[in-house]
Formats: C-alpha cells, structure tokens, sequence
C-alpha cells in the first residue's frame, strides 16, 4: 500500500471502489484536510453535511458515524479515527475567505480553487463544491452559537479511515487558511486499502 502526499495549499482528485477505505494522515500535526465525496456514476450527489448532521444526529463525527449524501445515500463511514475533532460547518476556504479574513496576507485561491481545479477532470464544476467534511479541523462552538477555529488537535501520524459506501470521487487538500492550521502549512498524507474480511 503505497502512502500519497498532498503538497501544502494543494490538492489532488481520484477515484475508490466500494468497500475500499480512504486513510488520511496528518503527518506533521496541526494541518487540516478538506474532502469531498461524489458520487462515481452521477457527480450530482455529493456530501451533505444537513443530512448527515439530521441522520447521525451529532456534529461530532468520529468512528461509526456516516457521511450521507444530498440524496439522503451513506457515501462513507469513519471506521477509524485517532483525532476525533473534525469540523462539517464550514465552507472550503477560497480567495473571498483571504480577503476577507487575511486583508493583510497574499490571496490564496484555497481549498476552493485547490479542489475545483483537481475535480474538473470529472465534471465537477465550482458551482457543485458544497461544505466539505474538514478533517482534523478544530471548530469550538460556544454557548450562544458563536464560531472559533482553532489550531487542530492532531498530533504528527494521527489519522482518519472512511470506507467508500459507494464507487466514489474524491477531491482531498491540505488546507490553505493560516487559522485553520495554526499559521503554517503542512503536507497531508493518504492511502486506499480494501476494507479486511470479517472474521
């Protein structure tokens, strides 16, 4: 099983089959990776993060919980999880989020552009890219709602597994935003692995 790298502020697009399991590896520690799921033989369904939050009945995704599609279909399930803090509330970062929150840093095109570039090849437009699952994300919600994105909790080597529900496409990053991530910018790492036999 060969172990893949997303160089930082970058991001990649490939496919899994059913039943295969999707590692994600924070290597370093502290850096945020954004995925999306579409569906192999109709990218118009896609994560959602409604259905999931109504289905799984928690915004605290971790292992046995499902990722469900706009069209209310479980796309992957978190088999393992060594971090447990993972954020599904916000949208991928883009050159509107450096503007806004970075006025006085360099504009980045983001997972966003990252993310529309690596999924084009498979009909994804921008327009499709809903809120991603962000793994390894640390968003603290307080009392009367208010958001807070701080630096991840990952250590270097912890990592997510998700079993594919479905033949998928997969777009993965590692995270451009200097809150996200703690101020700097890491690689991420991933492999797919078929999912082992029941005993």
């Amino acid at each position: 099983m060969t172990v893949a790298e997303i160089l930082p502020r970058s991001g990649v697009g490939f496919q899994i089959q059913q039943g295969q399991v999707l590692r994600v590896i924070d290597p370093e520690g502290a850096q945020v990776s954004d995925l999306l799921a579409y569906n192999a033989a109709d990218v118009r369904e896609v994560i959602s993060n409604g259905r999931t939050f109504d289905y799984e009945e928690t915004i605290a995704l971790t292992t046995g919980n499902r990722i469900w599609s706009n069209r209310s279909n479980p796309m992957l399930t978190i088999v393992e999880d060594t971090v447990g803090r993972h954020d599904f509330l916000l949208t991928p970062c883009s050159e509107a989020t450096f503007r806004h929150f970075y006025p006085e840093q360099p504009v980045h095109r983001g997972c966003f552009g990252n993310l529309a570039v690596a999924l084009a090849p498979y009909g994804v437009e921008p327009d499709m890219i809903p809120c991603a699952f962000n793994l390894f994300m640390n968003v603290p919600i307080a009392s009367n709602g208010r958001l807070r994105v701080d630096s991840p909790v990952s250590g270097p080597g912890d990592y997510i597994c998700l079993r594919a529900e479905m033949d998928l496409i997969i777009g993965l990053t590692a995270c451009s935003a200097y809150a996200s991530n703690g101020g700097s910018f890491k690689p991420i790492h991933y492999d797919v692995a078929e999912a082992p036999m029941p005993a």
